[in-house]
């Protein structure tokens, strides 16, 4: 598939290294553009580009970046995208460490992915907000293997998510279904399934156990 990802830190650098070597055609972009990104483009295979170019064609486009940044992405950045693309979102939303007070996710309710929904204007689907990093290069396993991890994945575009779902299986781990992006708050930071190491059955019960009240240390 042809794959966007806008962002390469720390998971938008090893899914770029990953999907690369499952022979995925990557474009990958960041903030301070793509002469920056030399290194990982000859690691890679890679196509560096700006960020306004990442999602042209693209089947799959990853947007992980700050929470605080994405209001700044520019404008229009999916229109260029492939019909009916998935748009994979990693974002949390971090106010004491890094972003700020977002009122409309404290006040008014929403999701953090819903946020992030509104500001790029296309449907996403939530994936990859609660894995660490290093997990996505040191810990992919087959299919039926006991040790294989399941990563929680919540939208509302059924197509996309499957799209997602797929991908995510092919790069080595399971995944959970916890619903539409309404629902995402399962797996936002201080939930039980967020940073959890673990098979499909214990994610369930650790989504069945979160609570819809923010904790206090992920409120501004």
């Amino acid at each position: 598939m042809k794959i966007g990802i806008i962002g390469a830190g720390n998971i938008g650098g090893n899914l770029t290294r990953r999907l690369t070597a499952l022979g995925h055609d990557v474009s990958v972009a960041n903030s301070r553009g793509p002469e920056t990104l030399k290194e990982l483009a000859e690691e890679t295979g890679a196509t560096p580009v700006r960020a306004a170019e990442a999602a042209k064609d693209a089947q799959v486009v990853v947007v992980t970046v700050p929470l605080k940044s994405v209001p700044d992405l520019p404008s229009g950045l999916l229109d260029g995208a492939a019909e009916g693309a998935a748009v994979i979102d990693t974002g949390n939303y971090y106010p004491r460490e890094r972003d700020g007070r977002i009122a409309a996710i404290e006040d008014e309710g929403l999701t953090e992915s819903r946020w992030t929904e509104r500001h790029l204007g296309h449907p996403v689907i939530k994936a990859f907000n609660g894995t660490y990093a290093q997990d996505i290069l040191d810990r992919p396993r087959p299919a039926g293997d006991p040790e294989r991890i399941a990563l929680p994945v919540a939208g509302d575009d059924e197509q996309a998510k499957r799209t997602v779902r797929a991908l995510i299986d092919e790069l080595g781990f399971d995944t959970v279904d916890t619903g539409g992006i309404d629902d995402s708050w399962r797996q936002q930071p201080g939930t039980p399934v967020y940073g959890l190491r673990a098979g499909e059955e214990a994610v369930k019960q650790a989504l069945s156990a979160a609570s819809p009240e923010r904790p206090a240390d992920f409120r501004g």
